[in-house]
């Protein structure tokens, strides 16, 4: 592209954030032993009633390095971590990074094909896993070069008399327990730290070079790819994160940690985000209405990243008014696009801030986000962070698009991407010089804030017309009885494409087709208005509560191929 980056977002920076910051050069791994060394009896995080200190982790992590190392791990070699939100999960994260390992987050929800991708592609020595997993880590394992695997249960970190009775609500919750046959290749978490020492382990690492972590983007469009993020990414991405909050009690916060950190989202401003800022995390290991609201009542907590959907599901729970949400202060929402609806319901019930924020993947992930304490402009994902830079590339000229102008959005920072693990072509094809690619289509204003229209793989095209699903998705929002409701493209003879909206009602709610259609009428133009509705009782998400939109549009594509089989066979 021609031309400097002109940067007009940073005349909104109040001056208690800075325009430039002086990362520190030192591993992610550093931060918990500096917490364990100088505030050693400090509270890192509350799991289910049980707690442990900064020094405790730091103490469990160095065991699990040194088991690690016993089993042959050497700097570079791939550790795979396949758990919900657990202790283990940050024992295990940051201990796998004493070893010098490069962390593979896994989800835990993947069927085998997808885990063994993921393992044959990352090749990995050693997976971390839940029992509940374990048979499907067990059938993919001889196609894999996993050496190891090492098995915890969620009971193996919780409290009396809560790990006594866990093992029969896990059996009446899923029907069976797993028993799992410990060998000199399958090993008991619990027993390796058991007999495993603390001794420090001696590492050069290369803080801008060496990789921390391969996280796997979905493969919503594809293959699972996995992306190169090094230890000063994730370090620069944490500490912008922190300098953003200026108005935080650093160290004093109880962050609500129902995001799971197996996703980069989660793993940030959850977990990295309260280690380097020695604040106490509370752990859920998954997302239920209930359980957070109670956490919030109980543990007072007082920062709540999250996706829309959880804020959806908490509004809408019928028992919030009876939790004292007071104690959220600030609440990080990201993974999707926030209805303003829901913003400012939520901001009413608890006398915090809701804010949206933008990031992906390949870039830590976070690299917009609008102020907590300041100007937040409507449908806005924000002003880019301190050190980043954000251009709108035009499809016409290949050049910087002026005020206004739709085009792609690209960006540079210290937290984007090295590239995809093993994937010269894709990683060159990623990028636009220097500049990461992000495939999403939206503007910048005068004031350098940006509005994302939507995804460039998601826009319809109807008769010639280009149309975005978040500006019809903002609009169905708007009616008091949708709870939930995403758009998509679905074939059409006559103009292409046409608008199909998906709806999940509110509870107790009751509207037509008609009646949808004709409020869409008075909000949108009427090209832009959807053609064909169908209401469901939930939409299908990732863990994060992001809707799988392309989900949806395979299951289009499949209802229209078997119609048209049917119809041939009719024909013959």
């Amino acid at each position: 592209m021609n031309g400097n980056v002109v940067r007009p977002w940073l005349t909104q920076y109040p001056e208690e954030i800075p325009t430039r910051i002086n990362y520190d050069e030192k591993p992610l791994q550093e931060y918990l032993k500096e917490g364990a060394k100088e505030e050693p009896d400090k509270t890192l995080f509350h799991f289910m009633g049980k707690e442990m200190s900064f020094g405790e982790v730091y103490n469990s992590a160095l065991r699990f390095a040194n088991s690690l190392k016993d089993l042959g791990v050497q700097k570079g070699d791939r550790v795979a971590i396949m758990l919900p939100n657990t202790p283990q999960s940050v024992i295990s994260y940051y201990g796998a990074l004493i070893a010098g390992a490069i962390v593979v987050q896994t989800n835990p929800l993947y069927v085998e094909r997808e885990l063994e991708h993921q393992m044959v592609d990352s090749d990995a020595k050693v997976i971390v896993c839940i029992d509940l997993v374990y048979p499907r880590v067990m059938n993919i394992l001889e196609k894999t070069s996993l050496e190891h695997v090492i098995v915890t249960e969620v009971k193996d970190y919780l409290p009396f008399p809560k790990n006594l009775i866990y093992p029969f609500i896990q059996k009446k919750n899923y029907g069976f327990k797993v028993d799992v046959e410990y060998n000199k290749t399958t090993h008991s978490f619990v027993d390796l730290l058991k007999f495993a020492e603390t001794k420090e382990i001696p590492l050069k690492i290369d803080v801008k070079k060496d990789l921390a972590l391969l996280q796997y983007t979905g493969g919503t469009t594809g293959v699972a790819k996995g992306v190169m993020l090094t230890h000063f990414n994730l370090v620069a991405n944490t500490t912008q994160c922190i300098k953003w909050m200026y108005n935080m009690n650093h160290g004093n916060e109880v962050i609500l940690c129902a995001l799971p950190f197996f996703h980069v989202y989660g793993m940030t401003v959850g977990m990295n985000f309260s280690v380097m800022d020695r604040s106490k995390m509370v752990i859920l290991p998954r997302f239920d209405t209930k359980q957070v609201l109670k956490a919030i009542d109980k543990q007072k907590a007082t920062i709540f990243p999250g996706a829309p959907t959880m804020y959806i599901g908490l509004i809408n729970d019928p028992n919030v008014q009876k939790y004292d949400l007071s104690s959220i202060d600030v609440c990080i929402s990201g993974s999707a696009p926030l209805p303003v609806e829901v913003q400012e319901r939520f901001e009413s019930l608890t006398g915090g801030k809701l804010s949206e924020g933008f990031g992906l993947t390949e870039a830590s992930p976070v690299t917009h986000f609008n102020l907590m304490w300041g100007n937040r402009p409507t449908g806005s994902i924000g002003l880019p962070w301190p050190d980043t830079d954000v251009a709108i590339l035009s499809a016409e000229t290949g050049d910087t698009a002026p005020v206004g102008e739709i085009g792609e959005l690209i960006i540079k920072g210290p937290q984007v991407m090295t590239g995809y693990w093993n994937r010269p072509e894709e990683t060159k094809a990623s990028f636009h010089g220097d500049w990461l690619l992000t495939g999403d289509m939206g503007y910048m204003d005068e004031k350098g804030y940006f509005y994302i229209v939507d995804r460039k793989k998601d826009m319809i095209i109807a008769g010639g017309f280009n149309i975005y699903p978040r500006e019809i998705e903002e609009v169905l929002y708007e009616n008091d009885a949708i709870q939930e409701a995403v758009a998509i493209g679905i074939p059409d003879p006559y103009r292409g494409e046409t608008v199909k909206a998906f709806i999940v009602l509110k509870e107790g709610a009751q509207i037509t087709e008609a009646e949808v259609s004709n409020f869409c009428r008075k909000h949108l133009s009427a090209y832009k208005v959807p053609k064909h509705f169908e209401f469901r009782n939930e939409l299908p998400k990732t863990m994060v509560g992001k809707v799988l939109r392309r989900a949806l549009v395979e299951e289009e594509k499949n209802k229209l191929a078997r119609n048209a089989d049917i119809k041939q066979s009719k024909s013959s």
